[in-house]
């Protein structure tokens, strides 16, 4: 009887310890895919990971998805292509311990964490929201182990701009198909705002009035060692040179009535230069743009997979670098003791500063949830896993890594040297820079230009008489302000508060993607269609259009996320007069055709921009349904050019030629469909040959497309030029010259290098062709 209560006892005492010892299921459901394979190696096997592929949920198409009358109550549908996504999370949830929700660190992962929670069959308490910063063992395990609740202010927060968005789209585009007889018309809150910048700047460079200034510079000498000094001053007051006219003044009082070049001051500054913070998601943008020549959707691709981690081999897959979608230049005190301790150990102590760099970024809608964008591990220095890196992730992470480490290091020290040339009542200035000490550029310069200058000058002390060589007027002319490449509008963008780092790059794409805006060798300009509509909403939609208004909707969308304002009359106190202006547009905006240059080649109407039901933009005429002619459309908004007419026969059967445009140019073509035959059409400059004198330069194109110019008595005559030659010699050294046009300036140079004679290009010369 003993011997079996005993056994009976220790039966049930072993399943007790096995359900003891039975470790709990957890789930963890991420945004990305991606990420799994890193926070599986973290977590180990008792965590599944599972991906809800970003949102689930949305508004239900074709309606507002709201309730106006009821406080603006949302109504949220499963997207038809995640509900298998659905089906199985709730699959693995219901058969876990412990469901996390570790969708990123923002407000939309915030959104996304929310959403899910809503379709989880499960109960409140096996539900835990993670969040993490970077994708290592310490930042994952650190957040499972401080879980919270889903916070719901940000939720809220991310529902009121997503519900602002919906009104704006949804109640304006109507209005544009309607009065712009275009079905891909739409306006955002922010898309538009950022098309009215590039729109703007466009009508600055339209009205700009270019000026003509000159400089003067001489080339000196001391001791036989040669410099430049530039003219800034005549009587001690800073000098302006509007013409010629002044310029050759000058220049023949410097040559002529000046006896005297002397060094009359020396003056020595010793300068710091500071390091820059560490990257926020616009300043890796700019300088992604600027130093690889990525486009700001390409760097963020790269950096979300740099983030969510990259397989390094005996390691597995390690997240690299912290969360890259932020607009905070803080970082960790365990970041700032690592970079310490690499920045001492790999290049003395004298490269770390006395106090730590500590880095506060001004501005408007400033928030500071999150870190700096830098490398999860320090010690992973870029060549030490180049090998298992892309090019692009390479250089990406380069960029990343060397302006955290630099941002960490001591300033570089820079001894200016600054002279002063004086020449009668002239004044000459020139001058030097020398790094004495490099500090942080060590690793990481982020000037355009280098520090150091690339002119060297001879020991001048004050009172050296120096001999003058030559005196050299340039003529310049003020230039239009730039148009916004894609770095240079998120800086505009950010400068004015509006959008956040997570919507940068969409509100770019998309407004390409309409075609408003288009790519021009790296600028934004925008298409007839985007000036159009930008005209058209700043006229009847004011508001949405304004900079501050829009910048300051951001901030009511931070207040809510902080307690600071409720979501519903943020909504209500937009509504009201939204609609009223949505009226307003609906009785007064006139029917708008977008009218192109183009007249129609079969009636004479104006041409006008149409889309079709595919997004293709085209020329059509303006009597339709009478003429049915159309046109396609450059990128540009020009038409692309027909076919025309041409006075030259056809050499085989006689037949009217006429003009077509090929990969290479324009050549003549045959009308007779059975002869097809084919001339190329050469392009004359009315420029005698200037190696053999007997032919005439032709303009000619490369196999690659690229316009040379050469003599048309090739192969007897080899003459080639990448410059147009013009009917002129050089008055200084006789050789032939040649036109060169630059974004800066236009001109007719000699075509002997060692010669350095040029002037302007005027009209008479070819400025038409500019």
């Amino acid at each position: 009887m003993t011997k079996t209560k005993t056994k009976s006892a220790e039966k049930e005492n072993t399943k007790t310890n096995k359900a003891k010892s039975k470790k709990e299921k957890a789930l963890v459901i991420v945004e990305s895919p991606a990420k799994s394979k890193t926070i599986k190696k973290i977590l180990g096997d008792s965590y599944q990971i599972e991906a809800s592929y970003g949102h689930i949920r949305d508004f239900p198409p074709k309606v507002l998805g709201f309730d106006v009358s009821n406080n603006f109550e949302p109504s949220f549908v499963v997207m038809p292509e995640k509900k298998v996504v659905v089906k199985k999370l709730n699959e693995l949830a219901k058969k876990s311990d412990k469901i996390y929700l570790a969708s990123d660190p923002d407000r939309e992962g915030e959104a996304i964490a929310w959403h899910v929670r809503q379709v989880l069959e499960v109960p409140d308490d096996k539900v835990y929201r993670i969040e993490f910063n970077e994708i290592t063992p310490k930042a994952v395990q650190h957040a499972v182990e401080n879980s919270r609740n889903i916070d719901m202010d940000r939720v809220k927060a991310q529902q009121t701009r997503q519900i602002l968005d919906r009104l704006v789209g949804y109640k304006i585009s109507p209005v544009l198909w309607e009065k712009m007889r275009n079905y891909r018309l739409s306006a955002g809150r922010v898309q538009s705002v950022a098309l009215k910048m590039i729109c703007e700047r466009e009508d600055e460079i339209d009205a700009f009035i270019p000026v003509e200034y000159w400089t003067i510079s001489a080339n000196l000498l001391k001791d036989k060692l040669p410099f430049t000094a530039e003219l800034t001053k005549y009587k001690d007051k800073k000098i302006e040179i509007k013409n010629k006219e002044e310029a050759d003044k000058i220049v023949e009082e410097l040559l002529k009535k000046v006896l005297k070049y002397e060094v009359s001051k020396v003056t020595y500054r010793d300068t710091q230069r500071k390091p820059s913070a560490p990257f926020i998601t616009s300043t890796l943008q700019r300088e992604a743009s600027s130093k690889l020549g990525y486009g700001v959707s390409k760097t963020m691709q790269i950096a979300q997979k740099l983030y969510e981690g990259i397989d390094i081999g005996a390691d597995g897959p390690v997240g690299l670098i912290t969360y890259m979608r932020t607009d905070s230049t803080r970082i960790s005190d365990d970041a700032q003791a690592a970079a310490k301790d690499f920045v001492t150990t790999n290049y003395g102590e004298n490269y770390y500063p006395q106090n730590p760099n500590i880095y506060t970024k001004s501005g408007k809608n400033i928030q500071d949830a999150h870190e700096a964008i830098r490398p999860s591990y320090v010690e992973r220095t870029p060549d030490s896993i180049k090998q298992y890196l892309t090019s692009e992730q390479y250089k990406l992470y380069k960029l990343i890594w060397s302006r955290f480490i630099a941002s960490q290091m001591e300033n570089a020290k820079v001894k200016n040297t600054s002279v002063d040339i004086t020449a009668g009542d002239y004044l000459f200035k020139t001058g030097t820079s020398k790094v004495v000490f490099d500090g942080f550029l060590k690793i990481y310069n982020d000037a355009e230009d280098e520090l150091e200058s690339q002119s060297k000058i001879p020991d001048l002390e004050q009172g050296d008489d120096v001999k003058l060589e030559k005196v050299d007027p340039k003529q310049h002319f003020t230039q239009p302000p730039p148009r916004y490449t894609e770095a240079s509008l998120v800086k505009a963008l950010e400068e004015h508060g509006i959008g956040r780092p997570s919507t940068y790059a969409p509100i770019i794409s998309k407004i390409q993607q309409k075609g408003y805006v288009e790519k021009q060798e790296k600028a934004l300009a925008p298409t007839i269609l985007g000036r159009t509509l930008c005209r058209e909403l700043v006229k009847y939609f004011t508001d949405i259009m304004n900079y501050e208004f829009t910048a300051n909707m951001e901030t009511k969308l931070d207040d809510i996320a902080e307690k600071k304002a409720i979501w519903t009359d943020v909504l209500k106190d937009f509504y009201t007069p939204f609609c009223g202006t949505v009226d307003s547009a609906k009785k007064n905006m006139p029917k708008v055709l977008i009218e192109s240059d183009v007249t129609c080649p079969n009636c004479g109407k104006k041409m006008i921009v149409r889309t079709s039901r595919f997004g293709t933009q085209f020329l059509g005429c303006s009597g339709y349904p009478e003429c049915k002619t159309m046109l396609p459309l450059n990128k540009d908004g020009t038409a692309v050019q027909i076919d025309e007419k041409s006075e030259e026969k056809c050499g085989k059967c006689g037949s009217d030629m006429i003009v077509k445009v090929g990969p290479y140019g324009k050549y003549l073509q045959c009308t007779n469909t059975e002869c097809n035959n084919r001339k190329r059409l050469v392009i004359t400059t009315g420029v005698t040959c200037p190696k053999c004198g007997k032919g005439e330069v032709i303009q000619r194109k490369s196999k690659y497309g690229k316009i040379f110019y050469g003599c048309n008595k090739y192969p007897d005559c080899d003459f080639v030029s990448w410059n147009e030659p013009v009917a002129e010699k050089c008055p200084e050294c006789g050789e032939y010259m040649v036109k060169k046009i630059t974004k800066k300036e236009s001109k007719i140079v000699c075509s002997n290098p060692k010669c350095s004679y040029s002037k302007p290009l005027d009209s008479e010369n070819g400025e038409e062709n500019v």
